[in-house]
């Protein structure tokens, strides 16, 4: 019997099912979506720092005997904004479209429609996806890295549009971007056989 994987399901707002290892959701079965398994961990992360920063702010108030509903409030609110810069966009895949939504808009591209894929190198690497309708979206690499399931819907949409044509810029950058992924998933597999 085969295992389900979490947030593979063509449900794209259904939960994880269970806890299985990494090499297991590599792959999404055929017609399901992909999801990015980190997000939640990176939510909880924003959320501890800006609670973190809202009670040193708090406690450096009372201890100073400054503390009014004025200030407790202007706290809470750069907690807040905090919170709301470091939460990352979720990103999900499915067969032909990718979409990644933030707190303020959800935007999607037509993967099985690509023209253009760009990697921009710099202090924050990104990857900026444009299909043939002119919708873009821009990602961090690093969740492709981080979950190979999204990853491999991106990759498999991106062979069919080189195989036909439609890419005109960015094989290149999906290359050096599976060639890491590669890389990461090697050293992972020689960790967990024990030969590294």
């Amino acid at each position: 019997m085969r295992r389900p994987i979490p947030g593979a399901v063509p449900d794209p707002h259904a939960g994880p099912a269970g806890r299985i290892s990494h090499a297991d959701r590599a792959v999404p079965p055929p017609g399901g979506t992909a999801h990015d398994h980190e997000w939640a961990g990176d939510v909880r992360f924003a959320g501890g720092c800006s609670v973190t920063l809202l009670g040193l702010l708090l406690a450096v108030d009372a201890a100073a005997g400054r503390l009014t509903w004025l200030r407790v409030l202007l706290w809470a609110a750069i907690a807040a904004v905090l919170c709301a810069v470091l939460v990352p966009p979720r990103v999900c895949a499915g067969t032909g479209w990718l979409s990644s939504r933030s707190l303020l808009r959800r935007t999607t591209v037509r993967t099985d429609l690509l023209v253009s894929v760009r990697w921009s190198d710099g202090v924050a690497q990104r990857l900026l996806l444009r299909d043939a309708h002119g919708r873009r979206v821009e990602l961090d690499p690093r969740v492709f890295v981080a979950n190979p399931a999204l990853w491999h819907r991106l990759d498999e949409d991106a062979r069919i549009c080189v195989e036909r044509g439609t890419l005109l810029c960015g094989a290149t950058a999906l290359r050096q971007l599976g060639d890491r992924i590669d890389r990461r998933t090697a050293r992972t597999v020689f960790k967990v056989s024990g030969l590294e």
